[in-house]
């Protein structure tokens, strides 16, 4: 049976790749890096903040890795102030609901990001758990944020469905057992299927999302 939905945030509950791009090349410009959208996708969505700035700024001890880090999340902050929902979304977490079906949310962002994105998309109380890197010794790819979402919510794996738009977010979901739905903010539906997804979605809206979540019910 299905017992509950867990979204990643950035890319898949929002498109807020395009925000994220500007705030890096706000703080990362005067260093001399160029923030294109190859690099973006192959060097930062998906990554946590650890990786991106100590492969950026390898010269950089930890130490300031973690300050521009937090420069450039304060940076997203300032910046992100008009998130739309991806399209469907509401009236997933409304059918989800009406049917008791929880939903959680894990993300690599740190928490003061994902309360300021939930807070803009009006969808904070929506979700019952919620897992940011703060809370986890390992982020994604690791499935431990994904496991963590599970004890929390006291169930097995089979019963839920994780939506993920990036590579490192799948092989998490995936390497903690879930179906998974990849979001095609950021990869092709090619790509997507190449890094495990089981079903490549445009949003919430397309009809094999759909599909899956009815035979999931029935089942």
């Amino acid at each position: 049976m299905l017992k509950a939905l867990i979204f990643d945030m950035d890319g898949t509950l929002v498109h807020s790749d395009p925000v994220h791009l500007r705030a890096f090349a706000e703080i990362l410009g005067p260093e001399g890096i160029e923030i294109t959208d190859e690099l973006y996708r192959s060097s930062i969505i998906g990554h946590t903040n650890e990786s991106i700035f100590a492969s950026l700024l390898p010269h950089l001890p930890v130490a300031e890795h973690e300050a521009y880090a937090d420069r450039k999340e304060a940076a997203f902050r300032r910046l992100a102030l008009d998130l739309e929902p991806l399209e469907g979304l509401i009236d997933l977490l409304d059918w989800a609901e009406a049917r008791d079906i929880k939903l959680g949310l894990v993300t690599n962002a740190p928490l003061l990001n994902a309360t300021h994105m939930l807070d803009v998309l009006n969808l904070t109380e929506r979700f019952q758990v919620k897992v940011t890197i703060d809370q986890v010794e390992r982020g994604k790819p690791d499935p431990l944020p994904y496991l963590t979402a599970l004890e929390r919510f006291g169930i097995r794996a089979e019963e839920a469905i994780a939506f993920e738009d990036s590579p490192s977010g799948m092989k998490a979901a995936k390497g903690a057992g879930l179906f998974s739905f990849g979001i095609l903010t950021g990869l092709s539906a090619e790509e997507m299927l190449n890094v495990g997804a089981d079903r490549p979605v445009d949003n919430f809206r397309d009809r094999a999302l759909w599909e899956v979540l009815e035979q999931r019910l029935a089942a």
